[in-house]
């Protein structure tokens, strides 16, 4: 068996530069000697340049940072850690797609050195780091994992956007192949975060760990939004329903909305998928993804319902999830097709996306400018985001760029409490 070697002075590799490697690789950078690397060249020279289009970190901390940044796989050999944080999509049919896994592994197989560990922080259901990276390393590396090299696991906890539950500060999940793997990442981990480590069980307890954690809150959001669909059919608002509910101390406190991102809305599916090949049903599991997936059509048909069935409607939001550019599996756009296809024309605005990635994944052009829109243009506004901007919006706005008579639709409850001017209509979940 050959020792792990692991020090201050050891060189750390991050693997993935998105949303949770790169936050990460900075943080390690203050304590290890670190390296960022990415598949993308134009993701590299941007953060050399020190701009980060996540948004997750800021110029300034990025060229205050040691770090350094490579495309080159042969930049990263001979490290001690390398930590990988590719994304874990899924496919149209929303099987789970592990290619980029794999393709790290592949990647990396031919420059880890014997001692050096393989973290893996990718969303995965439980056997993945053990059953499919251990010997696509070992097929590439010709090195025998357990022996030559050793597996970990730590789950990636980033909620993009979120300022206050950042890395430096939650507990992270760690697991490993040994208890010296885990000695060393209790090190690694607990030298960059504040809120301390938790060893798992094993490797496969920090899998499930993980998958589980937004499935858990992709149900009660499909609770949510289930009751929501209720008590729209009785002509009651559910913010009135769950404010007074509420008040119960135990009562747990859920939103109704489009669920989406590369979190809540993908990782329940793995988990789903890992039931069924031991031939288990998960059904509860299924059921609230499909509620979920289900409700931009249902707020769509609501919306039309209310409307003349054809004319013009601004959607306000295109990310997500508010005050965030990540455009990632975004429910937003089902609403806009689901309008699409009862009739209306749709224009789109976001605060937050970037108008280059609108249009290159959903081929959209987002309006640029809200004053610049002409008065009486739009027979309805639909709140589908609430960025900081939106909420913002005074009912002078909406009395300008909606017709007389027209609808504004509030699926975030943004503009709950806002006055409604008397010329237009207001409806929310």
């Amino acid at each position: 068996m050959t020792d792990i070697s692991f020090n201050k002075e050891s060189r750390i590799v991050v693997v993935g530069l998105g949303y949770v490697g790169l936050p990460l690789a900075i943080a390690l950078a203050k304590k290890f000697p670190t390296i960022g690397f990415d598949i993308s060249e134009n993701r590299i020279r941007e953060l050399e340049s020190g701009f980060d289009r996540t948004e997750e970190v800021t110029e300034e901390k990025l060229k205050a940072s040691t770090i350094s940044y490579t495309a080159d796989p042969e930049g990263i050999r001979d490290a001690a850690v390398y930590i990988v944080t590719v994304p874990t999509p899924v496919d149209e049919n929303n099987k789970p797609d592990l290619s980029p896994v794999r393709s790290a592994c592949e990647m990396l197989g031919p420059v880890i050195p014997k001692g050096s560990i393989v973290v893996f922080e990718s969303t995965v259901y439980p056997g993945v780091t053990e059953e499919l990276c251990g010997p696509v390393l070992e097929e590439t590396s010709g090195l025998k994992c357990g022996e030559d090299f050793y597996l970990g696991y730590s789950p990636e906890r980033i909620n993009p956007g979120d300022k206050e539950h950042t890395v430096d500060k939650i507990t992270k999940v760690i697991s490993g192949q040994t208890p010296e793997v885990v000695g060393v990442l209790t090190e690694l981990y607990g030298a960059v975060t504040s809120g301390g480590v938790f060893p798992a069980a094993s490797i496969r307890a920090a899998e499930a760990a993980k998958v589980i954690e937004n499935a858990q809150r992709d149900i009660n959001i499909a609770f949510v939004n289930e009751i929501t669909m209720i008590f729209q059919k009785l002509g009651i608002s559910v913010y009135d329903v769950l404010e007074a509910a509420g008040t119960k101390w135990n009562f747990l406190k859920f939103s109704p909305g489009l669920v989406g991102g590369h979190c809540i809305g993908v990782d329940p599916f793995y988990l789903a998928e890992r039931a069924k090949q031991i031939n288990h049903d998960p059904r509860i599991i299924l059921s609230g993804r499909a509620i979920n997936d289900g409700m931009a059509d249902f707020v769509a048909e609501r919306i039309a319902a209310q409307l003349s069935g054809s004319g013009k409607i601004l959607v306000l939001g295109l990310t997500f999830k508010e005050n965030c550019p990540d455009l990632r599996n975004t429910k937003s756009i089902d609403l806009i097709n689901s309008l699409k296809r009862r009739g209306f024309t749709v224009d789109v605005a976001d605060a937050a996306a970037y108008p280059e990635e609108a249009e290159k994944y959903y081929k959209i052009k987002l309006l640029s400018d809200l004053e610049a829109i002409p008065d009486g243009e739009y027979a309805a506004v639909v709140g589908a985001v609430s960025h900081d901007e939106y909420a913002a919006l005074t009912p002078e706005f909406f009395e300008r760029v909606i017709e007389p008579g027209g609808l504004i639709a509030d699926i975030k409850a943004m503009w709950r409490t806002m006055e409604k001017p008397k010329t237009l209509r207001k409806w929310q979940l």
